[in-house]
């Protein structure tokens, strides 16, 4: 469904796109000021800019060498092509060790792969960990936020859910006591499961060890109990040298929540005494946007999430929207990429304004790209006749001078003396959930204009 369909139903309820706006605006705001007190802090990002720049150029060379130093360490070492090769590669483990209780930290990339719905279709007990993704899980939802999936629901929402599936009191909306709830709930799940599966956040090319970043310790309790560790990672979250990472941990956490650094950063080198661990790296389509001039640097994201806390658009309308894995500006870029028939409204759900740019901790340049992805979107004629013609008109009114400025006045006009029916109404789609601002009574060349000439008056 195309996301400006989606984007109404969320913004129909206009409590919640208003909770949910200032909600993701406060992240962003705690982004700025934890990034206001490191005076190196750009320099920090062209730095982490050009190390992932650097690694993407020899991407091959640095996952040989990260196989090759991992297997050194004990680690099993999978290649898969795809979501579906990943998954039979997780199913496999798990047969091999006659697991049947799963514990699950928080990750993108399984989410991509669909691998729980995959895991529960052949009988496995899978529990995700991370607080946030377990109240989606119970609500069976996916996340709509690659940090903060549960954003979108309310703490009484959370009170209604943990009655239902918990046990908890009923209309209970206590932070603390719905917490303490989750915990109790998830210990037990803890102490009986088989095996863990985590995400990877950083891989490190030199060592063969990868890092896993939490703010609950979930991933570390998760992987310590039980035998089997299967940790599943994207090829480009490789950096070359371990002294690398601490550019990146200083980056993440601040960009993501505002904190100096996340709670537990977790470093795995080769399997516990006793135990297996298992690496699975996936293509699912990263080497095809790799051999991509135009979107290859998509590939330094490091799934912060800083670029849907401050982007206008995703605020107001919501992850689930977005109908992908990766929402908000980003995943504008990286999903039509993988399937453009399906997702050639996201790109568009953008105003160029380009705040996701700034904040990005490794400099993508995402508003630029959004705009290259709708020219590709055009070659592949994805684009509807009324994005084409209003687009061709746009381009003749700016083209011209004369035209724009009589344009101008004419709009001027129109605004002031029309009734406000007139400009908004169900013909007007734009104007369902926007107002214009006055109309100036001179355009800027006119002030201008006039301006100097006062000025030269006196």
């Amino acid at each position: 469904m195309p996301h400006p369909r989606l984007a109404k139903t969320f913004t129909d309820n206009k409590p919640r796109a208003q909770w949910h706006d200032k909600a993701l605006w406060f992240v962003r705001e705690k982004r700025d000021r934890m990034v206001s007190d490191v005076p190196e802090w750009e320099d920090l990002r062209q730095y982490a800019s050009a190390i992932k720049m650097h690694t993407m150029s020899r991407l091959p060379h640095f996952l040989e060498q990260f196989e090759t130093n991992a297997r050194a360490l004990g680690v099993h070492v999978h290649w898969a092509v795809d979501g579906d090769e990943h998954n039979r590669i997780v199913h496999d483990i798990l047969k091999q060790h006659n697991v049947q209780k799963i514990v699950k930290s928080k990750s993108m990339l399984t989410e991509e792969c669909h691998l729980n719905p995959f895991l529960e279709r052949h009988g496995y007990d899978v529990v995700d960990t991370d607080l946030g993704e377990r109240i989606v899980q119970l609500r069976n939802e996916s996340p709509s936020h690659i940090v903060l999936p549960a954003i979108h629901i309310k703490k009484e929402e959370v009170g209604e859910c943990f009655h239902e599936h918990l046990g908890t009191e009923e209309g209970a909306s206590d932070p603390a006591y719905l917490t303490e709830a989750a915990r109790n709930h998830l210990r037990e799940r803890f102490c009986s499961a088989d095996a863990g599966i985590t995400g990877v956040n950083f891989a490190i090319a030199e060592t063969g060890g990868f890092v896993v970043c939490t703010n609950e310790g979930n991933a570390d309790l998760g992987v310590s109990l039980p035998k089997l560790h299967i940790a599943c990672m994207g090829i480009e979250k490789l950096l070359p040298r371990a002294s690398d990472l601490a550019v990146f941990l200083r980056l993440l956490a601040r960009s993501a929540t505002g904190q100096p650094i996340t709670t537990y950063s977790s470093h795995f080198h080769g399997p516990r005494e006793g135990s297996e661990l298992h690496i699975i790296l996936l293509d699912n389509g990263r080497s095809g946007i790799l051999a991509s001039p135009e979107f290859r640097r998509s590939l330094n994201c490091i799934r912060c999430g800083a670029c849907m806390n401050t982007c206008p658009v995703y605020r107001r309308s919501g992850g689930h929207s977005y109908e992908s894995t990766v929402p908000g500006p980003i995943g504008s870029i990286l999903t039509p990429l993988s399937t453009p028939e399906a997702h050639s409204s996201l790109p568009f759900a953008c105003t160029l304004c380009g705040s996701c740019t700034d904040v990005c901790p490794v400099k993508i340049d995402l508003h630029h790209q959004l705009l290259a992805m709708r020219g590709f979107l055009d070659r592949r004629k994805l684009l509807g006749m009324s994005k084409k013609l209003s687009m061709k008109f746009l381009s003749g009114l700016l083209s011209s001078t004369w035209l724009y400025t009589n344009a101008g006045k004419a709009a001027r006009t129109a605004l002031r003396w029309l009734p406000r029916f007139a400009v908004y109404n169900p013909l007007n789609g734009w104007g369902r959930q926007r107002d214009l601002p006055d109309p100036p009574r001179q355009s800027f060349r006119e002030q201008y204009a006039t301006r100097q000439r006062e000025s030269g008056d006196k």
